[in-house]
């Protein structure tokens, strides 16, 4: 054995298609690109959300008014929702573990009381956000509104 024998492992090499060498290779001509067209000049290249001519999703869909990117999204939670859950659990400090693990809100959610509903028992509630009426409802029990 010599360099004059040494080959490439079986199926390791792939022969390319060689494109515009002639009619004779099968390639030749139009260089498998077609007829006429964008698609067969040289240094095409299609815009993104091109679709053909045809008037492009981004600009068929309406578009009006202002989202604004900062904006923070509460879940919002009742009162009458944590007095429940205080007598099913007899709580007297209801935080966002708690809340999380009654399934009232998602670990991410940022949580916001709400003062729909009435309480009967002091408790202390930690959460992102309260309205005032939900304040007052808490604190008009001597329980603790805390804001994380």
């Amino acid at each position: 054995m010599d360099l004059s024998n040494l080959k490439p492992a079986e199926g390791s090499v792939k022969q390319r298609k060689r494109i515009g060498r002639g009619q004779g290779s099968g390639y030749g001509g139009t260089s498998t690109r077609g007829h006429k067209g964008a698609k067969s000049r040289s240094g095409y290249s299609k815009k993104i959300g091109f679709e053909g001519g045809q008037m492009p999703l981004q600009r068929r869909v309406p578009k009006f008014g202002f989202t604004n990117f900062r904006r923070k999204a509460y879940k919002g939670i009742n009162v009458e929702a944590l007095q429940a859950l205080a007598d099913k659990e007899n709580l007297n400090v209801i935080d966002l573990n708690t809340i999380v693990n009654a399934g009232l809100a998602k670990k991410k959610d940022l949580v916001k009381i709400l003062g729909n509903g009435t309480l009967t028992r002091k408790v202390e509630v930690k959460a992102h956000a309260f309205t005032a009426s939900a304040k007052k409802a808490i604190e008009s029990l001597d329980g603790q509104a805390i804001t994380i």
